[in-house]
């Protein structure tokens, strides 16, 4: 079974034969078979050169990199070797029809409010007061069908937002004292900490996209840009509240993750190691926690559910079977 390979010391990386070898700075070094890793995550100073770019290109393995700051920076992303014409043709046709984007952009925020009214419910069913922010994550919910413009639809969205993460404070049992989202740069520590969980629900599309035949520029809800794949933004918004956010309360919950986690001196911004570790570890485990699956009739893991999120995208574009995205229903 292939896995995610996350490197957190300095060193570099490099092809040895027919596999991968990492050597650390002091020396140490590491053989890692090619055939299990789905995906690379670099948290530190690496160095490769273009025959390991090469190598792993051969095999589709992304790299995505991460600074200090556990900021996510950027993708190596492999020349797509399963694109085909005519679904880009659609995929732009959908985009440059104002009446057909905002189907698709609307489809993914309803099934991210489904989600995250689904969070408010459930820890309302254990002992959180949240049921004033469950009302009104409800009535701004029902407007969404009746949005016009992508403007209009992230209005709406972030007025969600807004009420969902006023009941953080009421849902996490550390005192957090939060407020609103801060991205650019994140302000305190659970800012700090849900960027870099979203980072990682962001990547984790992005490799699943990449074993369909979708261009992961191309997007609906999030503007297409430079320097980003905007479509895994899009299909992002919908697993955040169930892989994301139920990982953070989790987290905070445990105690697992608290303001020693992170570096004081610098207003919490950036991680420790060793809190940066768990975190990657529990998203991990949480990735193959299975459901079964009510189409299918059988068991999947979450992290299939972002691959089926794509290819149920693909047969919209095709015409085969109108979109709707993941909602939890447990």
């Amino acid at each position: 079974m292939k896995q995610s390979f996350y490197v957190y010391n300095n060193g570099d990386l490099k092809r040895k034969d027919n596999t991968l070898q990492f050597t650390s700075y002091e020396g140490v070094k590491r053989d890692i078979p090619i055939e299990r890793i789905s995906d690379i995550y670099v948290m530190s100073e690496m160095s490769f050169n273009t025959s390991f770019l090469n190598y792993i290109s051969q095999y589709g393995i992304p790299i995505h990199f991460f600074n200090y700051y556990n900021f996510y920076t950027g993708s190596f992303y492999p020349r797509e070797n399963l694109l085909a014409g005519q679904l880009l043709v659609k995929q732009v046709e959908h985009y440059s029809d104002s009446g057909k984007r905002i189907t698709l952009a609307r489809k993914f925020i309803e099934a991210a409010a489904d989600n995250i009214y689904r969070n408010l419910r459930y820890y309302n069913g254990r002992g959180k007061e949240v049921i004033e922010y469950m009302q009104e994550v409800n009535d701004l919910r029902k407007k969404l069908p009746k949005t016009s413009s992508i403007e209009e639809l992230m209005g709406v969205e972030g007025n969600i937002r807004k009420r969902y993460y006023a009941a953080w404070n009421v849902i996490v049992n550390q005192e957090i004292q939060f407020e609103k989202r801060v991205m650019h740069p994140p302000d305190n520590m659970i800012n700090s900490l849900i960027s870099f969980v979203n980072s990682l629900v962001y990547t984790k599309v992005l490799s699943e996209i990449y074993h369909t035949q979708l261009n992961p520029t191309i997007s609906y809800l999030h503007e297409p840009g430079a320097r980003r794949y905007s479509l895994s933004l899009d299909i992002a918004e919908v697993f955040k509240p169930l892989i994301g956010d139920r990982l953070i309360f989790s987290l905070l919950n445990r105690n697992q993750i608290t303001e020693k986690s992170f570096t004081k001196e610098l207003n919490f911004l950036h991680l420790k190691k060793e809190a940066s570790r768990l975190i990657v570890t529990e998203f991990e485990e949480r990735l193959k926690k299975t459901i079964m699956h009510k189409e299918l009739g059988r068991q999947v893991s979450y992290q299939y559910l972002m691959r089926l999120e794509a290819y149920k995208l693909i047969k919209h574009l095709i015409g085969e079977k109108e979109y709707e995205g993941f909602k939890i229903w447990w």
